[in-house]
């Protein structure tokens, strides 16, 4: 009999690229998914996974299974959804594939609806970059994304996802108070040209929005200071060291040193959605999760656009 979590641990495999990513991604022990896909190779009587340095490789007869393993896989998700919603049941784990500021700004209030109306759903989110938590909803190792994009840049979203558009999150330039444009009732890209940036990290997605604001006027950002933390992007303008461009969602109040001047020529703002694969959609614990999200982006973004 082939086993459906050591099918799933075998997709990860492939899908990641080792043991221990897909042990790490589907909350496993390594040793529990190797012993998974040994008793995946008993099974079928064929051997799965060969070793490459100190890595893995499916074999020829590991990637065919793969290839059938996940249409059956989502079969039966999509079977266990319905049963679930017939039930009408809100209960179980979801597993949240989330950024940063979302986590803060929308997600630590949706664990506290949850608790209060579907204590039986666990949710239990991971901070994942866009592109990389779409890809764990399209394979498996996520149930429900929360994602931003900036405008126009695109974001490839697989056809068997669902996606529900959130809202707009808007981004404000952040500039010391004593900084000629902290009066200013807007600021272009033209206003900034010059100005020393604090940004996230190169190949990131507000990295890139940031590097194609500029590329329209035919420049590029002075980066001073690179961080992952948008705390730390405004630690930096507060001490006059940088200026920045921070969302609002989850940013909190801003230091009296720091002032807030809203980006024109273009405007700053990203659009926030949630994806899922479309199996789960009739799941009770999934829609009750997506509705909290939901109920919170209304409350902290601009409506989506129409």
């Amino acid at each position: 009999m082939i086993d459906a979590t050591a099918l799933r641990s075998l997709v990860a495999v492939e899908r990641l690229g080792s043991v221990g990513a897909a042990a790490t991604a589907l909350d496993y022990t390594p040793s529990a998914v190797s012993q998974q896909i040994k008793r995946l190779e008993a099974a079928t009587g064929v051997q799965l996974l060969e070793r490459q340095g100190r890595g893995v490789l499916l074999t020829e007869a590991g990637r065919t299974l793969t290839e059938s393993a996940r249409d059956l896989l989502a079969q039966m998700e999509r079977i266990e959804s319905r049963l679930h919603g017939v039930s009408g049941e809100r209960v179980g784990t979801v597993r949240l594939a989330t950024f940063a500021t979302a986590y803060r700004g929308l997600v630590v209030a949706a664990l506290a609806r949850l608790g209060r109306e579907a204590p039986a759903v666990v949710l239990r989110p991971d901070e994942i970059d866009p592109w990389d938590a779409v890809d764990a909803v399209a394979t498996g190792t996520h149930d429900v994304a929360l994602v931003h994009n900036w405008e126009p840049l695109p974001l490839a979203i697989p056809d068997h996802l669902e996606v529900r558009d959130l809202g707009r999150d808007v981004a404000d330039l952040l500039v010391h108070c004593d900084h000629p444009l902290a009066g200013r009732r807007t600021v272009g890209a033209r206003d900034v040209v010059d100005e020393a940036w604090v940004s996230v990290a190169p190949g990131s997605i507000c990295h890139q929005w940031l590097q194609k604001m500029f590329f329209d006027i035919g420049r590029a950002p002075r980066l001073a200071h690179v961080s992952q933390e948008f705390a730390t992007h405004i630690a930096l303008v507060a001490a006059g060291e940088a200026v920045a461009l921070v969302p609002r969602l989850g940013r909190g109040p801003l230091p009296e040193t720091v002032v807030a001047v809203p980006m024109v020529d273009p405007v700053a703002e990203r659009s926030v959605t949630l994806v899922w694969r479309r199996t789960m959609t009739d799941r009770p614990a999934l829609v009750a999760v997506v509705d909290s999200i939901a109920d919170e982006a209304s409350r902290s973004l601009s409506p989506p656009r129409r």
